[in-house]
């Protein structure tokens, strides 16, 4: 009789534990870079917030700069579907959906006092003291959220809300270049008003 071999790898409740582990490192690690940059949020206050032991930190990412580029994925994944929820919501019209959108980030935004605002945004920012490869990804998920919102406004252009020579593509630039300024200088007034007067400009414009 063969005795079964041992398999290979860390048991399942080790790698269950690594796992979950790693994913509160993301989850906090998004958190804390939506209120911060990325070179104000140190690691040790990621760390502790999970309780994760500093010389730990490198079981669970290769490095900071890895542990940065799995953030901006993670969340640029998240705020795609936080786009989709509202803007393919077909029981409201096309422009209906992007105001209803500036709306609930308002709230949001107001919820937390106005500390945290885009991660992608606040890496954005500082992307002169960032790792060249963050560009390009933070370049992309602009281009990706800009690609939505068009397709949203071709859809009002459809419906008859907004003219029907627009060019969706370079206002759904416009609205993301003013969106992500609005949302900095929310933070800075703590206050809802430079979101709305970007809203309340942008829509005058864009509706017939």
């Amino acid at each position: 009789m063969t005795t079964p071999s041992r398999r290979r790898g860390r048991p399942l409740k080790a790698h269950a534990s690594f796992s979950q582990t790693r994913e509160d490192l993301i989850r906090v690690g998004m958190a804390i870079l939506t209120e911060k940059g990325f070179l104000a949020a140190g690691l040790d206050e990621i760390l502790s917030a999970v309780n994760v032991p500093k010389g730990s930190f490198y079981h669970y990412f290769e490095s900071k700069e890895r542990f940065g580029a799995v953030l901006i994925e993670r969340y640029a994944a998240y705020f795609a579907g936080r786009i989709d929820r509202f803007l393919l919501n077909a029981e409201c019209s096309p422009l209906e959906r992007l105001k209803e959108f500036t709306r609930d980030a308002e709230r949001g935004m107001a919820r937390h006092g106005f500390r945290r605002g885009c991660l992608v945004g606040n890496l954005g920012q500082e992307m002169g003291a960032l790792p060249d490869g963050y560009r390009r990804q933070l370049s992309s998920v602009f281009k990706d959220w800009e690609a939505r919102t068009a397709k949203c406004l071709e859809g009002a252009k459809d419906a008859g809300e907004i003219a029907v020579d627009a060019d969706c593509k370079q206002l759904a630039t416009l609205f993301w270049i003013g969106w992500e300024g609005a949302v900095l200088r929310a933070k800075l007034e703590q206050s809802a008003k430079p979101l709305r007067i970007f809203a309340d400009g942008f829509f005058a414009v864009v509706q017939k």
